[in-house]
């Protein structure tokens, strides 16, 4: 298949290949189809995407996509081949455009489209006449090069009608002003889990949570499948993890049926627009997993449109070390110069078994069980992270003449003033409880092997502009902290700057 250009879509360059046309096109298996098969090679270096049109002509009812690629043997240390893929229809590709019907990145080797259905992972609906894009992503390219071959079936019949989508309601019954426990950053089978929405939702029960949210990557196709899943004890909130090549974030609680595109880099300078699109559609920005390991998962964007961060994800690992060191560095600076500061959380990141949904967990002070309530509780860090729901913590301080502040709040207080910081825990047998200030670590003591205790501290706001809580695991390596069981957002301590 020949190339016809390096093309620019939006603010990343892209190659588009030569149409495909189904004039002469090979009889499928059934009776009203055709078939078309494409073959070629990108080389190393290919742009991040790779756009193959497709001529779709009147009297099509479905679409159906199947592809390949040869996996060579690399040397220890060089990329092999990832190619991923999705579809836009014929409304194009312009970034940001209202063409995408669906994205399954690596997850599947095929998938369907029409009217009344489609792969999780891609938007049923018309498959209206015109040039439609079939859209590859070299993630990878070994060094000698990705060989691929592309299928494409188009089958001929009434074009069926689409059902209106039904999305999660915005409100479950709660216990008013208290705290919520949730999972934010959970996968299906929309995308690369393994796990169906109602699986999902059944283990998020199990797991004592009230809330969740549906974070497949690059696509919004599960926002519409947990029809029946919701409750009064169980609020689902719609979102997507936006899977750039520059990092992931959590586009967390949007208005069912929004897309957020991901195809731009940190050179493009577009994330901020993006950033934007997500908060227009009601939700929170949460850089995902900062110093993840994994191809792409490193964190490039900056933190100036973040409303909180994601520091601890999954299974507590280094990364989760460094990013927890990250943020408080960050927090530390913003709270010297008198900037907003940007709170953290931390979600289970699951996909399949045996990864356990709200391992860890947000735990919200929020004022109802509500969309709403859950979000403005994130965003002005009222929260914090435990490993499960075993684990429970209240923190505070307060100085003389009753004044108090929790969590997330401000303690107006003299430089000088006397202050008491308070922490009961529960839940965390043979832990150790940690009291972190902008000066470090200034207070650690040992728990009760019961796990359950209360732990005081007096310092003045001259001494700690701010103290946060960490509850830690006895260490595994001698000179290395221990896993995290649970850490709060910091109490302010002092009048604020500015």
């Amino acid at each position: 298949m020949g190339r016809r250009g390096l093309l620019m879509t939006g603010a990343a360059a892209a190659l588009t290949l030569t149409t495909v046309s189904f004039t002469n096109a090979v009889p499928a298996d059934a009776a009203d189809g055709r078939t078309r098969t494409v073959r070629g090679t990108l080389p190393p270096g290919s742009p991040d995407f790779v756009y193959l049109p497709v001529e779709i002509p009147r009297g099509v009812n479905e679409i159906h996509v199947a592809y390949s690629y040869e996996r060579p043997t690399v040397p220890t240390g060089t990329q092999g081949n990832a190619l991923d893929i999705g579809i836009f229809d014929e409304r194009g590709t312009d970034l940001g455009g209202h063409g995408f019907r669906g994205w399954s990145g690596g997850a599947r080797t095929e998938f369907f489209l029409r009217a009344d259905a489609a792969t999780p992972g891609y938007i049923a609906g018309p498959v209206r006449p015109g040039t439609w894009n079939i859209a590859l992503g070299p993630y990878t390219v070994a060094p000698q090069g990705l060989a691929y071959e592309v299928t494409i079936t188009l089958r001929f019949g009434a074009p069926g009608k689409t059902p209106a989508p039904v999305y999660p309601p915005e409100r479950a019954k709660g216990r008013g002003r208290a705290w919520y426990r949730g999972d934010c950053h959970i996968h299906s089978v929309h995308s690369d889990g393994g796990r169906t929405p109602a699986e999902i939702a059944a283990l998020a029960r199990a797991a004592g949570l009230d809330f969740i949210n549906s974070s497949d990557h690059n696509t919004y196709s599960a926002h519409s499948a947990w029809d029946g899943l919701w409750g009064d004890d169980l609020l689902i909130l719609t979102g997507e993890e936006v899977t750039t090549r520059n990092g992931h974030v959590v586009a967390l609680g949007m208005d069912g049926g929004t897309f957020v595109d991901w195809r731009y880099r940190a050179r493009d300078n577009r994330f901020g627009h993006y950033a934007r699109e997500v908060k227009r559609a009601g939700g929170l920005v949460v850089p995902a997993h900062p110093h993840g390991t994994c191809i792409g998962c490193n964190w490039k964007f900056g933190f100036a449109d973040a409303d909180a961060v994601e520091v601890w994800n999954g299974a507590y690992t280094p990364d989760d070390e460094v990013s927890l060191a990250e943020w408080d560095n960050i927090l530390v600076s913003s709270t010297r110069s008198g900037r907003a500061w940007t709170p953290a959380m931390g979600n289970s990141d699951s996909h399949r078994a045996p990864d356990p949904v709200g391992t860890p967990q947000t735990v919200v002070l929020a004022d109802d069980l509500t969309r709403e309530a859950i979000l403005a509780g994130i965003r002005a860090g009222r929260s914090y992270v435990a490993e499960s729901a075993k684990v429970s913590l209240t923190f505070g301080a307060a100085s003389g003449g009753g004044r108090h502040a929790g969590i997330g709040d401000r303690l107006s207080a003299a430089a000088d003033d006397p202050v008491t910081v308070r922490l009961e825990v529960s839940g965390a047998p043979g832990c150790t409880a940690h009291f972190v200030t902008d000066q470090g670590t200034l207070h650690t003591t040992a728990l009760p092997e019961s796990g359950a205790g209360t732990v005081e501290w007096r310092t003045t706001p001259s001494y700690a502009a701010y103290v946060r809580a960490e509850i830690r695991h006895a260490p595994k390596t001698t000179g290395l902290p221990g896993a995290l069981a649970a850490f709060t957002n910091p109490v302010f301590l002092g009048d604020a700057k500015g």
